[in-house]
């Protein structure tokens, strides 16, 4: 009985995460592209603060050296993110609002928990506080988590991200 209990729900969770998705009514803050499988728009995933929020929020505390001691960030882990659209690659390419580039391989969003943060300490982030998302990594989680190549993967005011 359990497993035809877990069969089904496997089978349901599939069902709501394959294929297209539903469009945002809001305004658009992340477009997904690339080696993706599931859309709503032309080919991409598009994203307002409602539709990211409907998967699921998750918070951690960390310091980090954009803020004065622990900071909390909340927002949708980039792991399940990265499942609801189908990602099928191996590096997300993340583009910021000022056109910063940064590759993430995409085990290092399971491998760390990192988060695309929409809120600091309770508050939505604004495009002048590094919003309206982040890449943010739980960097007192793990030593190795404080260097210099998580921070340069930790793009702010992110807009669009392209799996390859």
């Amino acid at each position: 009985m359990r497993f035809i209990v877990m069969l089904l729900s496997f089978v349901v969770s599939t069902q709501v995460w394959a294929g297209e998705l539903t469009k945002p009514a809001g305004k658009v803050l992340l477009t997904l592209s690339g080696n993706i499988e599931n859309t709503n728009e032309d080919g991409k995933a598009v994203f307002d603060i409602a539709s990211l929020e409907k998967l699921g929020a998750v918070s951690f505390q960390t310091t980090s050296p954009w803020y004065n001691g622990r900071t909390t960030f909340t927002g949708i882990p980039l792991q399940k993110l990265m499942d609801y659209v189908g990602a099928k690659g191996s590096v997300v390419k993340v583009t910021a609002l000022n056109d910063y580039t940064t590759v993430i391989p995409i085990n290092d969003f399971s491998k760390y928990n990192v988060i695309l943060a929409y809120k600091v300490n309770g508050e939505y982030m604004r495009i002048r506080d590094r919003g309206p998302l982040f890449v943010v990594y739980p960097y007192d989680s793990m030593p190795e988590l404080n260097n210099q190549i998580f921070y340069s993967r930790s793009a702010w005011q992110v807009s669009r991200m392209n799996i390859e």
